[in-house]
């Protein structure tokens, strides 16, 4: 890799990891507000080569990385045509190599899933301020990433919305919940474009359907998780590791506006909340800026107009990836991995028409009882559990359609 990236002076050289994705759009929505603080040093995508053509001529970075060798040499000469000298790159070791530049200050995780975990581990390693977008390395291997932030000295933000604002209502110097006196965690939940849906027609429920979200724009992936309420449940997981609390102290309550973002309950009873528009460029934000507040673009909250802010249990009987989650939870050691490894497979076959949305958690829950928990105290071992996961759920699926079992 040629040494062509360079920090300018008082900018904050700034890493996006799955750049075209809607993370990555709005952290880039961002940046465009303040030219003057952050330097965009490389983008990373998988597919979408043509919005990374885009992105690169606008922010110009020293590199570029995409998936193989002939999407990188394609996106490469269409850069030198436009007169840029941005170099491309292939590969999950090139972004290894982006993250750990010298020039390089923060790094923007937002790559969909475990394919995002080997990156997310070097920016660590590296000792980089780590934005976390994409929960499933923190849910596969938080103790491991916090154990490596304290020799690294990497600093680890979180960006999803919930838990930046967990983080934004704790004491800004808090070593531990139970010192900073903190009784319990209320982690909200929009509850879902099926929140008041019938269990009984959950089997015929579509990939369209399940990608409505009635709050927030997301990718096909995240969205049928919101829609299982699975993203819930590895949030709980990813809360659990961030904030070292045990899963009982953690509850989900379902609030459909999505105003309150989470809060966090004293022992003394104070409840501080978090609120905001459901616009991910708040969190983004306040991650890139931290401890600055800097604009996100975002409109002012209006209460008024909200009317009314509503409040109710989630169902664990529709939902039992919450349930899944949340027992993974207190298993601990491989059992988060599995539970993530199977869902990503569930969730693929069912955007693929080979399950229907009702089997996702049969095929979670299957996984997770066959395979038996281990210490998972090391990268490799998590890897391997992961990759063990994967087999037995495609292994699961492939017996149904052996069996002649239909999406519906």
């Amino acid at each position: 890799m040629a040494a062509q990236e360079k920090k300018e002076e008082g900018r904050q050289g700034v890493v996006v990891l799955g750049a075209t994705g809607s993370i990555g759009v709005n952290t880039l929505s961002v940046i465009r507000l303040h030219p003057g603080r952050f330097q965009v040093i490389a983008l990373s995508a998988h597919s979408q080569v043509a919005r990374l053509y885009e992105q690169c001529l606008e922010f110009e970075p020293a590199y570029a990385v995409v998936a193989d060798q002939e999407m990188a040499a394609k996106l490469q000469a269409d850069l030198r045509r436009a007169g840029r000298r941005t170099e491309v790159l292939a590969g999950p070791e090139a972004l290894d190599a982006v993250v750990e530049g010298e020039a390089v200050r923060t790094v923007v995780c937002g790559i969909v899933g475990a394919a995002g975990l080997l990156s997310a581990w070097a920016a660590v390693k590296a000792g980089k301020r780590v934005l976390f977008a994409n929960k499933e390395p923190l849910v596969m291997s938080g103790h491991l990433l916090l154990a490596e932030a304290a020799r690294s000295g990497a600093e680890l933000l979180p960006l999803d919305s919930e838990h930046n604002a967990i983080f934004q209502c704790l004491p800004s110097s808090w070593s531990s919940l139970a010192g900073a006196g903190v009784r319990r965690i209320l982690l909200t939940c929009s509850g879902g474009p099926f929140r008041n849906t019938p269990a009984s027609e959950f089997a015929h429920v579509t990939p369209d359907q399940a990608c409505a979200h009635p709050r927030w724009v997301m990718g096909r992936k995240i969205s049928v998780d919101s829609a299982t309420l699975m993203n819930k449940g590895l949030e709980l997981i990813e809360a659990c590791r961030l904030f070292q609390a045990d899963p009982q102290q953690i509850e989900v309550v379902i609030h459909p506006q999505s105003v309150i973002h989470s809060l966090v309950e004293y022992v003394d009873g104070s409840v501080l909340a978090q609120l905001g528009n459901p616009d991910m460029r708040t969190p983004i934000a306040h991650a890139l800026g931290f401890p600055v507040r800097i604009d996100a673009g975002v409109t002012s909250l209006d209460l008024p107009a909200i009317g009314r802010l509503e409040f109710e249990p989630p169902d664990e009987v529709r939902f039992p990836c919450l349930r899944l989650a949340r027992e993974a939870a207190m298993a601990g050691g491989s059992a988060p991995t599995v539970l993530n490894a199977a869902n990503e497979i569930a969730v693929a076959a069912f955007l693929g028409g080979e399950v229907a949305f009702s089997t996702i958690p049969e095929i979670i829950e299957r996984v997770l009882s066959a395979i038996p928990v281990t210490a998972a105290d090391s990268l490799e071992a998590i890897q391997a559990e992961d990759g063990r996961a994967r087999h037995m759920a495609r292994e699961w699926i492939a017996g149904r359609a052996r069996q002649g079992v239909t999406a519906c």
